[in-house]
């Protein structure tokens, strides 16, 4: 963050889920209506590895409100509101742009109290989500993502304070 220090190791953010770990299903939070609904289903034969959503009140570069990824033990659903502690971001680009990916975890959970940077999450998690985010879209035609690298919990407050910087309120319907 320019000029800003990143916040303290603790911090948080409130977050919506619009797809649970573990599904095929591309659901989409449609900001106009506030209702979830089913955009598609992966082509690949591959599945979420862990909660996807947005931080409300964001615009990442490629015109959305900001993806996070959000690690549980076990699905939540489409819709769910849950307070996060980001921990890092992948960085990525697809046939939509470059694409930020924020990492977070539910620090309540036992399994990720003690998760506050990226170095902390084990190397098969970061591999599982690398390994998602390179095939997901593989056998969709004229899609594409390129996986760059992961970046700490600096980056991640960076790119959170960026895309909070961004969005316009109704600019994009109300998000």
């Amino acid at each position: 963050m320019t000029g800003s220090p990143t916040p303290p190791t603790d911090a948080t953010i409130d977050v919506v889920i619009e797809i649970p770990r573990g599904s095929r299903n591309k659901y989409e939070y449609d900001h106009r209506t506030g209702h979830i609904k089913l955009d598609r289903r992966l082509f690949s034969a591959t599945t979420y590895p862990a909660e996807y959503g947005f931080v409300p009140d964001t615009l990442s570069e490629d015109g959305d409100p900001l993806d996070v990824l959000v690690l549980t033990e076990d699905p939540t659903f489409p819709g769910c509101w849950i307070e996060v502690r980001p921990v890092g971001v992948l960085w990525m680009e697809d046939d939509a742009g470059r694409d930020a990916k924020i990492l977070c975890v539910h620090p309540v959970e036992p399994r990720w109290t003690d998760t506050h940077d990226i170095g902390d999450v084990a190397e098969a998690t970061l591999a599982e989500i690398k390994h998602f985010f390179t095939v997901y879209k593989d056998l969709e035609p004229g899609k594409f993502s390129i996986i760059e690298e992961f970046e700490g919990r600096d980056a991640a407050w960076a790119e959170i304070a960026a895309s909070k910087a961004r969005y316009v309120p109704d600019a994009h319907g109300s998000h």
